[in-house]
């Protein structure tokens, strides 16, 4: 029980953590304070929606999750291991793509090297968050995969909806403060989450 209790306490301090930090950048609207603040984003991230999946993988195992809480595991396990298959490789390319984007034209990483530039070549060109969207179909391959009800709704209702809140209410109000007009005419070319087809 340990660690679903980590996975729910990391999705709410990630989401406490968006709020109050979203807060204190609309009152204090500089490009340093948007850098400093989006460091300390990253971090809550990975201690709050990374660490504690990556914990439950060990122990107890996603696969318990649900004998822990007394819940159905997925009908139809043949499916959703498929499902978890085929949602897993755009996903994991999604991944790849945009950390070798972001070091190449943004002269940064998805992390605590911020980007100097915005990156709107390639796959930006389609979607705004490919990352994020990649991030989102991993974390439901694996669930579907696993065959875990628990892992499929914290991932369902709880990790995607409180990453989903940081884009819109934090991440957006930070690069246009990082980037100015640039990042607003970026936005206004590119869709939020779901890739067009044409560029």
């Amino acid at each position: 029980m340990f660690t679903v209790y980590l996975v729910l306490i990391g999705i709410v301090t990630f989401f406490i953590a968006t709020l109050i930090l979203g807060i204190w950048l609309r009152t204090h609207r500089t490009k340093e304070n948007a850098e400093r603040s989006s460091r300390v984003m990253h971090f809550f991230f990975f201690a709050g929606l990374v660490a504690p999946p990556l914990v439950a993988i060990v122990y107890p195992g996603l696969t318990r999750f649900d004998a822990l809480l007394g819940l159905p595991s997925l009908p139809f396990k043949p499916f959703f291991l498929i499902l978890g298959i085929l949602l897993a490789i755009p996903g994991l390319y999604f991944l790849a793509v945009t950390n070798k984007l972001l070091r190449a034209l943004g002269s940064g990483t998805n992390a605590f090297i911020l980007t100097k530039r915005i990156v709107d070549d390639d796959i930006y060109k389609r979607t705004r968050n490919p990352m994020s969207l990649g991030f989102y179909l991993c974390a439901i391959a694996v669930a579907s995969a696993s065959s875990s009800t628990f892992v499929l709704l914290a991932a369902s209702f709880g990790l995607i909806p409180a990453h989903i809140f940081f884009l819109k209410y934090f991440e957006e109000l930070e690069l246009e403060l990082r980037f100015g007009e640039s990042y607003l005419e970026y936005k206004k070319s590119a869709p939020f989450l779901i890739p067009r087809l044409k560029p």
